[in-house]
């Protein structure tokens, strides 16, 4: 079996050794660098590419979130998951804006870690059940305006499925899906798909994970 790499970014140093060592017991990952801020997170992402990026916010020398615009312009397959202690909205949003494919608070259990992880590297968005409220300040009545096929457009999306793949799926033309996005960015008021994504996981369209 190929382990998955990933590099551990925060500037607490027991916190990196008990970390690496929980993911290297699994038998699944092999922790090959750890970064004590973001701009060592990314010189060591450029040389290296690994896998998958524990990702703090607040460290010196570089925030989580600009290390994670820089690394992802660079490698756009690298996924990155911000693991931290703020639950505050501004902090959640802006990692997954910056391209974050999750949001973990620090006093989650190794299990939910595990599942972020996991999620993540399948090509879904985890966030912490206990923020997902803070993904969105929308009104319920906004969701349900919404057909019952645009719900259904909106989850394809929201699990990363192209146009072509959402046509497939629910036997449409390409052409068709492709309107149906264009109204739902209208009708949200959301323009990227890292938004609609948010906005379906905030309504428990998704599930946060695989």
């Amino acid at each position: 079996m190929n382990k998955k790499t990933i590099i551990i970014v925060d500037d607490h140093r027991v916190f990196h050794h008990g970390i690496s060592q929980a993911l290297e017991a699994t038998g699944e990952f092999t922790v090959t660098a750890r970064a004590d801020n973001g701009a060592q997170a990314v010189s060591l992402a450029e040389k290296s590419v690994p896998d998958l990026i524990l990702m703090d916010i607040s460290m010196p020398d570089l925030n989580g979130m600009e290390a994670t615009r820089r690394i992802l312009g660079i490698h756009p397959k690298i996924r990155i998951i911000a693991l931290s202690m703020h639950t505050e909205k501004i902090y959640v949003t802006g990692m997954l804006d910056a391209g974050a494919s999750g949001y973990v608070l620090k006093s989650c259990s190794f299990k939910e870690l595990l599942t972020a992880i996991k999620a993540a590297l399948a090509g879904h968005i985890y966030v912490s059940p206990e923020i997902t409220h803070l993904l969105v300040g929308d009104s319920p009545d906004r969701l349900s305006r919404l057909t019952p096929r645009e719900k259904q457009v909106l989850v394809h999306i929201a699990e990363g499925r192209s146009s072509r793949e959402a046509a497939e799926s629910m036997q449409l033309s390409v052409k068709t899906i492709d309107i149906h996005r264009r109204n739902l960015k209208s009708r949200l008021g959301i323009r990227t798909v890292a938004g609609l994504t948010r906005y379906a996981l905030a309504k428990g369209l998704i599930p946060p994970g695989p």
